[in-house]
């Protein structure tokens, strides 16, 4: 969210937040990843000129009650498991029989075997396999739509979104995996000029922020390491907004110890500089045995950070000034909120589940796993093959001007980001001699005759 500095003789900041509306796509059927779907993801939609939208109410009830019948259909919603495997031999093996026959992938291996995150991941030479292990759940779909864990209401991992890191992975080597919404530079130029024009806010600040929002335009979107195509991306955008809109107070978030930014700025203050909000991910180092085999992945957690920016010629300028200490004091409690956030709106889990699959598929790809294992997952990274679906691209956003006034003050603020690296944590990595021992029970409860793809 990005600092528009103001002309002096207006005493005041102004916040603008891009905000979306509703649509809802009704196809429900993708080819070999199909039965579950709708383009909405994270409670946002996007039309097919780029223009990202929410879903109203309606229209969430509406996918909410077509996702449960389309998984009701399925003939399978799992079961609650403390510790799941799932086999990606098994997984490329349905994959492979799916596009043979041109049918739609089994549930089960859609979702992972309703796996809730991978706390493990295990290379069995022998059965020529990689295992993935984590706690997991029987699917239920939520009141917005969200396919969720029926006990923990944690939505489940993605098939989808792990084909899409094991073919992206190589090339976010380089720049990661992003998403960033930012005014552009002519929206900037355009709104400076409406305010050096105007003056002071004036006595109908409504007018006001409809001017900013005419001058400064849609705000684009830009995805990075990750096909903009992709449901991947489209959980990075929706998390971001998600994010700004609690930060802005535009939505509740529905915790107490997590108000919004504008809401902390005490009465008769103003922020010095106006942040931006941005999401980052840390992970404690990966611990491995002295093999190389069993792997464990822990630690995980999600930090909110901010800086400030200022408008430069060209664009905004970004931590050109310290951050205001507000903005710290909300990315903070932002930062230890995040678990209690993700357990009340689905998108900041589905957030945390993407980047586990991405480290994951770093691990993989690395250290040469699949390799190791002599497991083919060219089902998997094969495009030719396995088609995934195509989300129309998210380009840009209305923007919407706001205020929540604070004695003399209003507060004004734009853009903001998710960003991680994989391969950064992939390579953090320490040795640790007592998970031999768990890889060792993991393949031993592998049934004789698999008839899925996972096994508790």
């Amino acid at each position: 969210m990005s600092a528009i500095p103001l002309p002096a003789t207006v005493r005041r900041a102004v916040c603008l937040v891009p905000v979306l509306a509703a649509l809802m796509q009704s196809n429900l059927c993708f080819g070999q990843m199909g039965g579950f779907g709708s383009q909405a993801v994270g409670g946002i939609s996007v039309e097919a000129d780029g223009i990202v939208r929410t879903l109203e109410p309606k229209a969430l009830e509406s996918l909410a009650v077509e996702r449960t019948r389309a998984l009701a259909d399925a003939g399978w919603s799992g079961k609650a498991g403390a510790s799941r495997t799932v086999s990606l031999k098994a997984v490329a093996a349905a994959v492979t029989e799916s596009v043979a026959k041109g049918t739609p992938l089994p549930a089960e291996v859609q979702f992972l075997g309703g796996l809730q995150r991978i706390e493990r991941v295990f290379v069995d030479p022998d059965g020529h396999d990689i295992l993935l292990c984590g706690p997991a759940d029987a699917l239920a779909v939520d009141g917005s739509g969200a396919i969720v864990g029926a006990t923990s209401r944690r939505p489940p991992l993605h098939l989808e979104d792990l084909v899409v890191c094991l073919r992206a992975i190589e090339a976010a080597r380089a720049g990661g995996m992003t998403c960033s919404i930012d005014p552009t530079p002519e929206g900037i130029a355009k709104l400076q000029a409406v305010l050096r024009r105007q003056g002071t806010m004036g006595p109908d600040p409504k007018a006001t922020f409809t001017a900013m929002e005419q001058a400064l335009g849609p705000q684009k979107i830009t995805v990075g390491g990750v096909p903009t195509d992709s449901r991947f991306a489209r959980v990075l955008v929706a998390a971001d907004y998600r994010m700004k809109r609690i930060g802005m107070g535009l939505e509740e978030s529905g915790l107490k110890d997590l108000p919004s930014y504008l809401a902390m700025i005490p009465a008769g203050g103003r922020a010095s500089t106006l942040p931006r909000f941005w999401l980052e991910a840390d992970y404690d180092p990966i611990a491995r045995d002295p093999d190389e085999l069993a792997w464990s992945i822990g630690g995980r957690r999600m930090r909110c950070l901010t800086e400030s920016d200022v408008a430069a010629e060209g664009g905004m300028k970004r931590g050109a000034v310290p951050a205001d200490a507000i903005a710290k004091k909300w990315c903070a409690a932002m930062t230890a909120s995040y678990e209690d956030l993700a357990g009340k709106q689905p998108v900041f889990a589905e957030l945390v589940n993407c980047i586990d699959l991405a480290v994951v598929a770093a691990l993989i790809k690395g250290r040469q796993l699949d390799g190791r294992a002599g497991c083919d997952l060219a089902p998997l990274t094969d495009a030719a093959g396995l088609k995934l679906p195509s989300y129309d691209v998210p380009a840009s956003v209305p923007t919407v001007a706001t205020g929540v006034k604070k004695g003399t003050t209003w507060v004004l603020s734009a853009s903001g980001g998710v960003k991680f690296q994989p391969w950064q944590f992939a390579t953090n990595t320490a040795e640790a001699t007592d998970l031999a021992a768990s890889r060792t029970v993991a393949i031993a409860a592998r049934p004789a005759t698999l008839s899925g793809c996972s096994w508790d």
